[in-house]
């Protein structure tokens, strides 16, 4: 077997439990859809890929052009809600966390903290 023959697009792209993946790397081509129109080089860099591994991925992307693009949608949509999730949950937790009386024998300490966040806040967090 010649080890000089190239792969084909299809051996560079895989489909694993993350979706559409360039082989051998943890990159999605819904990571890259974003850079179709950029030039590969800048791309390369980008995610420290071959070109060949970026040609590929872009031709892969243009010849499934529409199935590509519906899962981007999915991954999309999926990535807002666990935003939305996350968020939730985080402010809930600041919630708590912010009700926490300071520690015994720091109050004066805390006092201080509190006074320079307040300076270092913006005004729009203020009234909001």
């Amino acid at each position: 077997m010649d080890i000089n023959i190239p792969p084909s697009n299809q051996e560079l792209i895989t489909r694993t439990e993350r979706g559409l993946t360039i082989t051998g790397t943890r990159i999605t081509l819904y990571d890259v859809m974003d850079y179709v129109k950029y030039p590969p080089k800048f791309v390369c860099g980008l995610f420290n890929l071959t070109e060949t591994q970026i040609n590929a991925a872009f031709a892969y992307i243009h010849s499934h052009q529409e199935e590509v693009e519906k899962e981007y949608q999915i991954v999309l949509k999926e990535a807002e809600d666990l935003k939305k999730y996350y968020g939730e949950q985080n402010r809930n937790l600041i919630a708590k966390i912010v009700k926490i009386p300071p520690p015994k024998g720091r109050e004066v300490v805390w006092e201080k903290l509190q006074a320079q966040k307040a300076k270092l806040q913006p005004k729009s967090e203020i009234s909001a």
